[in-house]
C-alpha cells in the first residue's frame, strides 16, 4: 500500500526527542515501575516490562538502575506509587492531541496539562474526544532504501497486519500491539533494523499544519512534552 510522506515527520521528531535525552531515562524508569508493578517482574513473562526494558538498554540505562527499579515496582524496595492518566484535547487548526501521564499527583498533573493546552492556543477535551482518531498499533519504521519486497515477506510472515510504502521510500510496518515483538524479532533476525519501533498511538488522519501554525503547534507539543509527567504526546498534525 502506498501512504503519506512520514519520513520527514520521524526525523524531526527523532531530533527533537535527542536533544531531550537527559529526561529520558526518568520517562523509562516511570514505564519500568509502572509495568512491572502490574505484570511482575520476571520479564519472560511481562511483554510491557521487556519492552521497557529495551528502551532502557537502547538508552544506555545501566543494569544496576534497572535491577533496582524492578526491585522497587516489586516492593522488595520502597518506592512512589504511580498512576497513568490519559487527557486529549485539540491544537492548533482542531489537531488532535493525547497526552499519556505517570503521576503520583493527578490534582497537579491536569492542572499542568490543562494550563498548557490554554496558554498555547490548544483546548482540552473530555476523555474519548479524539482517540477515536488514532489506533493503538506497534509499528516500526524503515529508512528510505530498505528493500521493500524483503520487509513486506519477512514482517506479514511474522504477522504483521500491514506494510506501507511512503512517498519518500520510508517503509512502516505495522502490527496488533500484542503481535509487535514477534514481528520485531522476526525483522531484525533478518538483518532489517527499523529506525523507529515502537506500540504507539498512530493516527488515522492527519491535518497539515504550515508556517506559523506549525510553529505554534510545536510550541504547544514542546511544552506539553517538557512537563515532567507526560510519558508520551501522540498528535495528528503534519508539521
Amino acid at each position: 500500500m502506498a501512504g503519506h510522506s512520514k519520513w520527514a515527520n520521524i526525523q524531526h521528531r527523532k531530533g527533537r526527542q535527542d536533544e531531550k535525552r537527559g529526561r529520558i531515562w526518568t520517562r523509562i524508569i516511570r514505564e519500568i515501575i509502572v509495568a512491572a508493578r502490574q505484570g511482575g517482574g520476571d520479564l519472560n513473562a511481562n511483554p510491557r516490562l521487556r519492552l521497557a526494558v529495551d528502551k532502557a538498554k537502547a538508552a544506555n540505562m545501566p543494569a544496576d538502575n534497572i535491577k533496582r527499579n524492578i526491585d522497587k515496582a516489586t516492593g522488595n524496595l520502597d518506592g512512589v506509587t504511580y498512576e497513568e492518566i490519559r487527557y486529549e484535547g485539540y491544537g492548533i487548526g482542531g489537531a488532535a492531541i493525547i497526552v499519556d501521564t505517570m503521576t503520583d499527583n493527578r490534582v497537579r498533573t491536569v492542572a499542568e496539562v490543562r494550563h498548557a493546552f490554554n496558554k498555547y492556543g490548544g483546548n482540552m477535551g473530555t476523555e474519548g474526544s479524539v482517540a477515536f482518531q488514532f489506533k493503538h498499533v506497534g509499528q516500526l519504521i524503515f529508512a528510505p532504501g530498505t528493500n521493500e519486497d524483503q520487509v513486506m515477506e519477512v514482517a506479514l510472515e511474522a504477522g504483521a497486519e500491514d506494510v506501507i510504502a511512503d512517498d519518500e521510500g520510508a517503509i512502516e510496518v505495522l502490527t496488533a500491539p500484542g503481535d509487535f515483538e514477534a514481528v520485531k524479532n522476526a525483522l531484525e533476525a533478518a538483518g532489517l533494523t527499523p529506525e523507529v519501533a515502537e506500540v504507539t498511538m498512530r493516527a488515522e488522519n492527519t491535518i497539515a499544519l504550515e508556517g506559523e501554525d506549525a510553529e505554534r503547534m510545536q510550541k504547544l507539543l514542546d511544552v506539553l512534552e517538557d512537563l515532567d509527567d507526560v510519558q508520551n504526546v501522540y498528535h495528528n498534525a503534519e508539521l
